[in-house]
C-alpha cells in the first residue's frame, strides 16, 4: 500500500510541474528527445543492447531447455525462436553494417 501512495504522490506532483511548465517546455523537451533517438551513437547502443538481449534470451532458453528434458512448451519456442530470428530476417537500417 505505501507503494501505491508513494507512486499516486509522485505522479500528481509530475502533473502539476508539468502543467506549470506548459506546451512549450513540452515541445522542447520532446525535440531534445527526438535528436536523442536520432543521433547514431544512441542508435547503434539501442541496437547492441537488442542484439545481447536476443542473445542472452537464446542462451537461456537453450539452457532451460536442456535442462527440463526438452520439454518445453511449443508457444514458448515459438515466441523464442521468433524474437531471436527477427533481425536476421531484416536488412541493417542504421547504417551500421551490423558490426
Amino acid at each position: 500500500m505505501r507503494y501505491r501512495v508513494s507512486f499516486v504522490l509522485g505522479l500528481g506532483v509530475g502533473f502539476v510541474l508539468g502543467a506549470r511548465a506548459g506546451r512549450e517546455r513540452y515541445e522542447q523537451l520532446r525535440r531534445q528527445a527526438q535528436r536523442l533517438g536520432e543521433n547514431p551513437a544512441v542508435r547503434n547502443a539501442a541496437e547492441s543492447a537488442a542484439t545481447n538481449g536476443r542473445q542472452f534470451a537464446s542462451r537461456a532458453y537453450d539452457t532451460v531447455n536442456e535442462r527440463t528434458g526438452h520439454r518445453m512448451p511449443d508457444a514458448v519456442s515459438d515466441k523464442v525462436h521468433s524474437l531471436t530470428d527477427r533481425r536476421a530476417a531484416q536488412d541493417d537500417d542504421w547504417g551500421s553494417g551490423n558490426a
